[in-house]
């Protein structure tokens, strides 16, 4: 008959830290880099087209300087008749707000943003002729800058038609405006396809081209697409259009 083992109990195995450091040790610079990474994105998101540029930039220098200009960006426009006050600085109106802007994407040392966005700023500083040219540079674009871009050039040339005097000018830029419209966004379902259809819709009415059943047309298109979207910020502008062209 074999004897009872009556040795010293083992002790329980005690827990081993693999690489010398514990799993919370190994995640935690991880956790900090998303933090941080999060809080940049925060800052930055202010400016739509902000986002596209900076977060395409791999040198950590040159994203301070893309942080540093958006920053800049987000000073607010002084009310009017409101007095300079150094301890809140802000711009005296949006065009000199947009002014600011490009002579700070001007300093370098920051990669220059989408064309939209810098195509903005020129329209907005009263640039027309530079602006329609930042916009042409990028309106081949396949992404949402190239329609973005295609949509600033329409309403750049718009601009520019406005200040026309001599009638036949004034009608050749209007149809080139139409026609960057027409393929601003060709997708249905793509994003801005309804600014793309009211802005067609605007350039043909009587005020403009003189183009009243396309005009109505068009406005008819958008106002379908926003059937499910009652709340869309075009929604009250489209109705007024149709109701002027007869629509009901």
């Amino acid at each position: 008959m074999a004897k009872p083992d009556v040795s010293k109990p083992k002790e329980p195995p005690k827990p081993v830290h693999i690489g010398g450091e514990s799993l919370v040790d190994r995640i935690l610079p991880h956790l900090k880099k998303i933090i941080i990474g999060a809080l940049i994105l925060s800052a930055v998101i202010v400016v739509i087209f902000g986002v596209r540029w900076w977060s395409q930039r791999g040198e950590e220098k040159d994203t301070e300087k893309l942080a540093d200009v958006l920053r800049f960006a987000q000073r607010p426009v002084a009310p009017s008749g409101a007095k300079p006050d150094p301890k809140n600085p802000m711009f005296a109106d949006p065009t000199d707000r947009a002014k600011a802007l490009l002579d700070e994407l001007s300093k370098g040392g920051a990669s220059p943003p989408g064309h939209a966005y810098r195509g903005g700023l020129l329209l907005a500083a009263g640039d027309v002729d530079k602006a329609i040219e930042e916009y042409r540079a990028g309106q081949d674009a396949q992404d949402m800058d190239g329609v973005l871009s295609r949509e600033g050039l329409g309403i750049a040339l718009e601009a520019k038609a406005d200040a026309e005097k001599d009638a036949a000018a004034r009608g050749k830029l209007l149809e080139e405006a139409l026609a960057v419209y027409q393929r601003m966004q060709p997708d249905e379902k793509g994003p801005r396809r309804v600014y793309a259809l009211y802005r067609q819709g605007c350039v043909l009415d009587e005020r403009k081209l003189n183009r009243k059943a396309e005009a109505k047309a068009a406005f008819e298109k958008a106002n379908e697409l926003l059937s499910a979207d009652p709340r869309h910020e075009l929604r009250e502008l489209l109705q007024k259009r149709l109701v002027a062209l007869g629509a009901g």
